[in-house]
């Protein structure tokens, strides 16, 4: 908005000429973040504590009532992150933008899906009654699909003709395969992946809303880098017009995410719930497609990486397959506090639980 009414006045007024800034993919990057970040904060406590009174709370499951810290009752505040994310990109994104529009797109699409898994979980009183498995990676799926064929076809693609199918790897400046339309079950696996990896490190003060931070600030400078002819060429990556918006929208979402962090600190009670990792995952996921760095991913967000990977070996190898457990809970950071890192002074910090205490038996 700001930037559309911002050219228009340059247009039609000679002395408002400063306003050429807004066409500075940096000027507007910084201002989005800062927007961001100071309508986190200023709002954030009036509506945490909304969400709050409206019953939009975690349920723990009985298993984690442990004096570990976690059994304390947190606010679902992922509705924070989206409209921080949504108003200072409405601000300052070039909202027409190919890339602009899957980032928002995927977005939104991954956040209801969050809202409503949330809201079926305060709804039943538990945790475990959320969206079903199953049903979130159908609509997960969907939206995959949509986006990866609209990705592949040249007449609909954001990127060059050519670009959207070459397959890029870290450290190689060259495309290391053409996967034509083989790009399109790459692009699903990859949002579905990332999207949910996000949303298993989500629960743990400060775990999601730190490491997306992270994955943002890097997925950002990368995009901005393709943007620029001059720069995407002297550094040998592919160069994609237009990917500068993606550096802005991954500036908002750096400084939602440092705003949401000042009331998701150690001790927080408030936490992103499905509608915040959520919608951050499936905004990571659409973001490593369209910049080519897919597989970037598995460095920047390797805390998330591992944590999917605990829930991999934990469910579907130890107990579904081999019927034992190798963690005494996952993801792995609830295993870290069953062992006794980061427990309070005042508990035991060992991972020799009392039999009175509802986790303790855990491991099989």
């Amino acid at each position: 908005m700001i930037y559309y009414l911002g050219n228009y006045l340059f247009d039609h007024f000679e002395e408002l000429s400063f306003l050429r800034l807004l066409n500075s993919i940096s000027f507007r990057a910084i201002a989005g973040a800062i927007t961001a970040l100071l309508f986190t904060i200023a709002f954030g406590g009036r509506l945490i504590l909304r969400f709050y009174r409206r019953g939009q709370r975690d349920v723990v499951r009985s298993y984690a009532q442990c004096p570990t810290g976690e059994h304390q009752t947190k606010t679902y505040g992922g509705g924070l992150i989206i409209a921080a994310v949504l108003l200072a990109a409405v601000l300052w994104c070039k909202l027409y933008n190919p890339f602009a529009l899957w980032c928002l797109g995927g977005f939104v699409w991954f956040a209801g899906l969050g809202a409503v898994d949330d809201h079926l979980k305060v709804r039943h009183g538990s945790s475990d009654r959320g969206l079903s498995e199953r049903a979130k990676l159908i609509l997960q799926f969907a939206y995959g699909l949509v986006f990866g064929v609209f990705y592949v076809l040249e007449a609909a693609s954001p990127l060059p003709a050519g670009v959207a199918t070459q397959l890029y790897l870290p450290f190689l400046k060259a495309p290391v395969l053409d996967l034509s339309w083989g790009y399109v079950p790459f692009a699903i696996f990859t949002v579905i992946a990332i999207s949910n990896s996000v949303n298993l490190a989500d629960g743990l003060d400060g775990l999601a809303v730190v490491p997306v931070a992270f994955v943002v600030a890097v997925f950002g400078i990368f995009a901005y880098v393709c943007s620029n002819i001059r720069i995407a060429e002297f550094l040998i990556y592919p160069f994609l017009p237009g990917a500068g918006e993606v550096a802005v929208i991954c500036s908002i979402v750096f400084g939602a995410c440092l705003g949401f962090l000042w009331f998701n600190s150690y001790p927080a009670n408030v936490i992103m719930g499905d509608t915040g990792s959520m919608a951050l995952g499936g905004l990571l996921g659409t973001v490593a497609v369209l910049i080519k760095q897919e597989f970037l991913f598995l460095i920047v967000g390797g805390v998330f990486v591992g944590e999917a990977f605990s829930v991999l070996v934990q469910e579907k190898i130890g107990i579904k397959w081999l019927g034992r457990r190798f963690f005494y809970r996952s993801p792995v950071h609830h295993h870290f506090q069953a062992q006794g890192l980061a427990i309070p002074r005042s508990s035991p910090a060992s991972g020799s639980w009392p039999a009175s205490w509802p986790c303790a038996g855990w491991r099989r």
